[in-house]
């Protein structure tokens, strides 16, 4: 639940890719913060919990089996996964159920270049994804900032700016707005 107002950011960088018989949704943002700090954000339990759609039930941080506990609705669902590639704090890859993310750190002076790339299933869902990744990156900045105010996902984040957020990206991405099976 957050704890605070909270206000969508401006639109980030997005671009689908496709290696010939798969899409990604290619997003990327820029983070105040040295690379191993959003490192932690993105392999710590602990913190996974207060931003992203899931939290895990071990670090991310090594290769290996995972299973990611899904937060976005009232239903706990457990997606077991592999975390293929852990370069800390540069490059990270695990699957996600039959999604797969790539999480590549650049550092930028004290500020790191965030470049997610999440493979779909289906490409009609890069803006949907966008929307989310958007929110949950902007909650994470603000943990990173010392600012914790709580995850943003499944329901709740229509409450925050998703649908016009969906909107924004279908039509950066020129694909249709489609919306996406929410437990309330």
């Amino acid at each position: 639940m957050t704890t605070r107002h909270y206000h969508p950011s401006p639109l980030r960088p997005v671009e689908i890719v496709s290696d010939g018989t798969r899409f990604a949704l290619v997003f990327t943002r820029e983070f105040p913060h040295r690379p191993e700090s959003v490192w932690s954000a993105l392999t710590d339990p602990d913190e996974l919990r207060h931003w992203a759609p899931y939290t895990a039930d071990r670090p991310l941080h090594t290769p290996g089996p995972v299973t990611l506990i899904m937060t976005d609705s009232h239903t706990r669902t457990e997606l077991h996964g592999q975390v293929t590639v852990a370069e800390p704090p540069a490059l990270l890859e695990f699957t996600w159920g039959a999604d797969l993310l790539r999480w590549d750190l650049s550092p930028h002076g004290a500020a790191t270049t965030l470049r997610l790339t999440h493979w779909l299933a289906d490409r009609a869902m890069a803006a949907m994804m966008a929307a989310g990744w958007h929110i949950c990156l902007d909650v994470a900045a603000e943990l990173l900032a010392g600012s914790p105010i709580g995850p943003i996902v499944g329901a709740e984040a229509m409450n925050h700016g998703w649908a016009e957020l969906n909107k924004q990206y279908s039509d950066r991405l020129g694909i249709e707005a489609i919306d996406p099976p929410i437990d309330a």
